[in-house]
């Protein structure tokens, strides 16, 4: 598969290893939009571009891919506030999308297991229920698109929560989110269901990027030859 690379920070140069380990070919890497120009030629004979680009960045980055008719693979955050326009305009003009806030197998796990989870606590009406996240301190979002995901799904599932705010709040409808920006922490993410008598805690905590990078290039694996709006839960179907 000829992959364009869209962002080459940590993540760009980490998705550069894992497909030439697994036989592909990186035909372009993009980092401004300069690239975008000088490697035109490069992108329109390409077969997938994976973005892990900025969030000021991606929306240009999902028009550009849609003007080519090129599947789209992005882990880039920070941008789902128009997240349904992208959806219906994917979905109308019969392009192909794939976006995860995490790419990581374990975390896609953990997102099962919330949602689970927030299903059964949904009738301990006892428990208050929040998260907590830690990430690097030059991660540019707060709360990361992980927490979002965790939080939108336990709303879902929570009729006692409504919606999450990123602080402490004194309203119990209120699902809160502490993020935390320091050091080099590759991401952690924490579920705390709380009660009087006792605490529940489900937690995923990143090693390292590896894990991010393989899921990122499984997807693209699986996107090739797929038109439509798709995410991991898409690829992974975990019960």
């Amino acid at each position: 598969m000829k992959i364009v690379i869209s962002g080459y920070g940590r993540m760009g140069k980490l998705i550069h290893q894992t497909a030439l380990k697994k036989n592909h070919l990186i035909s372009a890497i993009l980092d401004n939009d300069k690239d975008w120009k000088q490697y035109e030629n490069e992108i329109r004979l390409a077969d997938m571009v994976i973005d892990f680009s900025v969030p000021d960045a991606v929306m240009g980055v999902i028009k550009r891919c849609f003007g080519y008719n090129i599947p789209l693979v992005t882990g880039t955050t920070g941008w789902y506030n128009k997240l349904n326009d992208i959806k219906d305009e994917c979905i109308k003009t019969k392009q192909s999308l794939l976006y995860a806030p995490n790419f990581s197998i374990g975390m896609n796990i953990l997102f099962a297991i919330n949602k689970y989870l927030s299903q059964l606590m949904n009738e301990a009406t006892q428990y208050d229920v929040s998260i907590q996240e830690a990430h690097h301190k030059n991660k540019l979002d707060a709360p990361s698109g992980t927490a979002i995901k965790i939080a939108t799904d336990i709303i879902g599932n929570i009729n006692r929560k409504n919606k999450w705010v990123n602080n402490e709040s004194h309203n119990k409808e209120e699902l809160e989110i502490f993020s935390e920006r320091k050091d080099n922490i590759i991401g952690v993410h924490q579920v705390i269901y709380t009660s009087n008598e006792d605490e529940i805690i489900i937690e995923h905590q990143a090693k390292n990027r590896d894990g991010l990078a393989l899921g990122a290039i499984i997807a693209a694996e699986w996107l090739l030859g797929k038109t439509g709006f798709y995410t991991m839960e898409d690829i992974f179907k975990y019960k």
